[in-house]
């Protein structure tokens, strides 16, 4: 059975796509860093599966994988099947600036998204159908840099020219990159009062992208067979400064 992996699925909005599909019947497979992690995550998404309105009950496995280590991503990824949806959705935070440029925080950022992410892909390729799909998870720092997002908005940027070249190198599977803006329901921003109000003055429309929202997106971008080498940023719109 072809199976949706969620690179980065053991919290946060990664958690909640695998949840979504597992909800709707699909089998999944989510990774993190910490094997126990992984396989708590997965346990957490089957436990979704097992309430399905339809009551087939998919298996969610979890997997270790550390996109810092490309080189061991092929091993770690070597059980998996078929793949029907491919989400690169692993992050970790960084403020990194020039005036106090830390290289070693750079090269495992740069390293963890650009190269490790290009690693699952090969990897997986192998396993893809004509009918599969990747989305990239990137971010609107890429158009609206902050004090401290040096490494994150190259990086976000980067997922443009990723998105771009894979969509010619994978087709006809689908590439897709989903940008999205401040998540304010997300576990690391949901308590950050004064930040979110700020944000949220800015916003076209008076409200912050909600984890329901991007999962929706990302469905969206993953499912729709016509919707390929899309940028889609989810920010609802900014005011200029």
């Amino acid at each position: 059975m072809s199976s949706v992996i969620i690179i980065g699925g053991t919290s946060g909005i990664g958690l909640e796509l695998a949840k979504e599909y597992a909800a709707r019947g699909r089998s999944v497979v989510v990774t993190g860093r910490d094997r126990s992690r992984a396989e708590k995550a997965a346990a957490e998404v089957d436990a979704v599966a097992r309430g399905g309105a339809d009551g087939n009950v998919p298996r969610a496995r979890g997997l270790a994988v550390d996109l810092s280590r490309p080189q061991e991503v092929a091993a770690a990824l070597e059980g998996v099947g078929p793949v029907d949806r491919l989400a690169l959705a692993a992050i970790e935070r960084d403020l990194n600036s020039i005036k106090d440029y830390d290289v070693d925080r750079a090269i495992r950022l740069t390293t963890l998204k650009l190269v490790g992410y290009h690693a699952v892909v090969s990897a997986l390729l192998p396993r893809f159908t004509p009918e599969s799909s990747v989305l990239v998870f990137g971010g609107v720092a890429k158009d609206l840099p902050y004090p401290g997002s040096t490494t994150v908005s190259t990086i976000n940027a980067g997922v443009l020219g990723m998105t771009r070249t894979l969509s010619v190198e994978l087709a006809p599977v689908r590439v897709n990159s989903l940008h999205p803006g401040i998540v304010g329901d997300s576990p690391f921003w949901r308590d950050k009062t004064d930040q979110l109000a700020q944000v949220r003055s800015r916003s076209l429309t008076d409200r912050l992208p909600t984890t329901a929202d991007v999962v929706d997106a990302s469905v969206f971008l993953l499912e729709n067979r016509a919707v390929n080498g899309v940028d889609l940023r989810l920010d609802g719109g900014t005011r200029e400064k």
